[in-house]
Parts: C-alpha cells; sequence; structure tokens
C-alpha cells in the first residue's frame, strides 16, 4: 500500500503536469503554425519544449528555497524584492485572465458544437462551468481524481482519433516547408508548453520530494511534445494550407475544420471530444494554480469561504469577456504567451535563479538546471527573441 501511494503521487503529479500543458494551446497549434508548414512547426516544438523544461525546472529551484506552501507572489518578493513583487503581480494577473479566457471561450465553444450548435456559446460557457469549476473549488485532491479519469477520455479519445484520421493524411500537404514563417508561431507554442505557475502546488502536493517532482516535469512534457508532433502531423496532412489560414483568420481552433474536409461524422466527433478533454484537464491545472496563487497573494486562509474571492476572478471574470467577444480565444493565447508566458514562466524564473544563486548565495543543493550564467543568459536572450517576434508580429 505504501509502494501504492508513493507511486499515485507520482503518477498524479506527471499527469498534472502533462495535462496542464495538454490542453487549449493544443487546440490552436495547428492554426497558428499553419503558414510555416508541419516541419517547421516540428523544429518551434522542440526548441520550446527545452526552454520550458529548464524554465520549469528553474522555477522547483527557486520553490524548494522557500518555507512550505510558498506561490510565486511569495518566490518573487523574497528573491527579487518589492519591484519583483508587483511584477510577478501585474504580469501574473494579465497571463492567467488571458488563458483563462481562451479556456473559457474554448469551453463554451465545444459545447455548442457538441449540442450540433442548439446552444448558442454564451450558454455553453455556463453549463462548461457550472459542471467543472466545483473541484477547482474543492481543490488539488479533488481536481486530482476528477483530472485522472479526464486524461483517461484524452487518451482514449487521442489514440481513437489518430487510428481512424491516419487514413486521411495527404502526405503531399506535410510537404509545405516555411521556416521563416514558423517563429511567428512561436507566442502561441509557449502558451502550448506553459505549466511552470504549477510547480509549487506541485512540490506542496508531491511534499517537497525533489526527484519525484524532477520526474514528474520532464516526464509529464515529454508526453505533449510527442503528443502534439502526431497532432499536428495529422491536422497539417488533412486540411489544406488555405483552410486552416482561414481558420487563423477567423480565430478558430484547429477543431472547427476537421469536419470540412473529414466527412465521417464518427471522425470529426473524435476530435471534437479530445479537445473537449485536452482543454478542460489543462484548465484545472491553470485554474488550481490560479487559485493558489491569488490565495497566497491576499493572504487568504484555506477555508472553503475564503475561496469565493479567487473564484470569482478565476471563472467569472473571463465568462463575462467571453460573453462580449466570443472570437477571442486566438487573440487571448496570442497575448497570453507572447508577453504573459515570455515574462512570467520564461524571464522571472531566471532572474529569480539568478538572484538566488550569485547575490542572496542559496545552497546549491536544489540545483536543477547545469551550465552557471551561461545557460541563464542563453535562456534569457531566448526570452528577448520571443518577444521581438510577438512586438512585430502583433
Amino acid at each position: 500500500m505504501h509502494i501504492f501511494h508513493k507511486m499515485g503521487h507520482l503518477v498524479g503529479g506527471t499527469l498534472l503536469v502533462t495535462g496542464t500543458s495538454i490542453g487549449v494551446g493544443m487546440l490552436a497549434l495547428p492554426v497558428a503554425t499553419a503558414e510555416g508548414g508541419f516541419f517547421p512547426s516540428l523544429m518551434v516544438y522542440v526548441v520550446c519544449w527545452l526552454f520550458m523544461l529548464a524554465t520549469g525546472l528553474l522555477v522547483m529551484e527557486a520553490c524548494l528555497w522557500m518555507p512550505p506552501g510558498s506561490n510565486l507572489i511569495t518566490m518573487a518578493t523574497k528573491l527579487l524584492g518589492r519591484g519583483g513583487q508587483v511584477f510577478c503581480w501585474v504580469v501574473y494577473l494579465f497571463l492567467f485572465t488571458c488563458l483563462m479566457v481562451a479556456h473559457v471561450a474554448a469551453g463554451g465553444s465545444i459545447v455548442s458544437q457538441m449540442s450540433g450548435h442548439a446552444i448558442p456559446q454564451w450558454l455553453g460557457t455556463i453549463i462548461y462551468l457550472a459542471v467543472f469549476s466545483p473541484a477547482v473549488y474543492l481543490g488539488t485532491v479533488w481536481v486530482d481524481r476528477l483530472n485522472m479519469g479526464l486524461m483517461a477520455g484524452v487518451t482514449v479519445t487521442y489514440f481513437l482519433f489518430v487510428i481512424f484520421a491516419a487514413g486521411y493524411v495527404n502526405v503531399d500537404l506535410l510537404k509545405v516547408m516555411h521556416f521563416s514563417e514558423a517563429w511567428v508561431a512561436l507566442p502561441v507554442v509557449f502558451t502550448a508548453f506553459g505549466y511552470q505557475s504549477l510547480i509549487p502546488t506541485l512540490v506542496t502536493y508531491m511534499k517537497r520530494d525533489a526527484k519525484k517532482v524532477r520526474f514528474a516535469i520532464i516526464c509529464g512534457t515529454a508526453i505533449p511534445l510527442v503528443i502534439y508532433i502526431i497532432w499536428d502531423l495529422l491536422v497539417h496532412g488533412i486540411i489544406p494550407i488555405g483552410g486552416l489560414v482561414e481558420a487563423l483568420h477567423k480565430g478558430q481552433n484547429a477543431v472547427e475544420p476537421l469536419g470540412l474536409y473529414i466527412k465521417n461524422p464518427i471522425i470529426s466527433k473524435l476530435g471534437v471530444a479530445f479537445g473537449f478533454f485536452a482543454m478542460t484537464t489543462s484548465m484545472f491545472g491553470l485554474s488550481i494554480a490560479y487559485m493558489d496563487f491569488l490565495a497566497d497573494g491576499f493572504h487568504l486562509k484555506r477555508k472553503a469561504f475564503n475561496r469565493i474571492l479567487p473564484y470569482s476572478i478565476v471563472f467569472i471574470l473571463p465568462m463575462l469577456i467571453t460573453w462580449i467577444d466570443p472570437t477571442v480565444f486566438l487573440h487571448a493565447l496570442n497575448y497570453a504567451g507572447g508577453i504573459g508566458v515570455a515574462l512570467l514562466l520564461g524571464a522571472m524564473p531566471i532572474a529569480m535563479v539568478w538572484a538566488g544563486r550569485y547575490y542572496q548565495k542559496k545552497s546549491h543543493v536544489y540545483q536543477q538546471v547545469r551550465g552557471g550564467k551561461t545557460v541563464l543568459a542563453i535562456l534569457m536572450a531566448f526570452v528577448v527573441f520571443e518577444l521581438v517576434i510577438q512586438l512585430g508580429f502583433s
């Protein structure tokens, strides 16, 4: 039983990382990378995965320097001072509002699709949140339990979709290669690999066991990389570049145009179901991390009543925004990744670890990324590169 309990935490932690990554960003990836083509997008995926893996391990290192229960706001304050605290608050609220807007918009859209558009999108958002947001209100244990079931749904629908859709792939469509255009998708790809905000919650959940947390981060991010590549291959091989570019301009996700090119309703429904499960697992990881961040920032004790304010910010505000603009999906993801993810989950972990290692002389016992200042400088240069792309093409 002891071994089972330990493995349960390891598997559960890995799936939380995987579920947080595999989500609403995935629905946008083939559309965002449409103009580059499959092989150039593959290059961008691998580079982003390596970068986001490194910054995730940096967050873990900084987290292990902190007292138990600390979140990003506490880490930023103690390692970067008052300026770091303000920066963290502003960027975190911006990023997670954008991400939750994208999730709520996608959730409402998929509920509407599943009903054959009998349910309008605004009502779909209400139904979606009414069904799934209570688990986040109740806490990590409930999210973990429900997330395992949803990950089973992700796995089953994904493999069924791959098996049935593979026969529709046109290899000639995969030969489109515009490497210079591929980097334009970098902001959305950043978002698709975003999970670092979950790490403080994960460290607490896994009882600060560094080896287990490291394993969960590495495996939990490698799984999405493989899934993204296969998903991108299928979508790029089925939908011509013109169809994907049209979806991009309409602000649609990759699931919506699939039905136009696959005349098999079963495969189309599998695609919609997969998108639903994937997006919901991501929503759970992001929203529980957002709730914990707000509770830490507002110094709220872990009581049910105290979760009302964070819950309202996490769910109700994004719902109102999606009602105002139902086509906000891709715009929210683009700004989230291009600015929010780059600064909060890219630049800030690098800055925190630099300050902790070289100014505050924190212990190197928990060091997760080797290479010293050189590697940290390379990682920061990549953040600057991404921000230039975002500002140049927004």
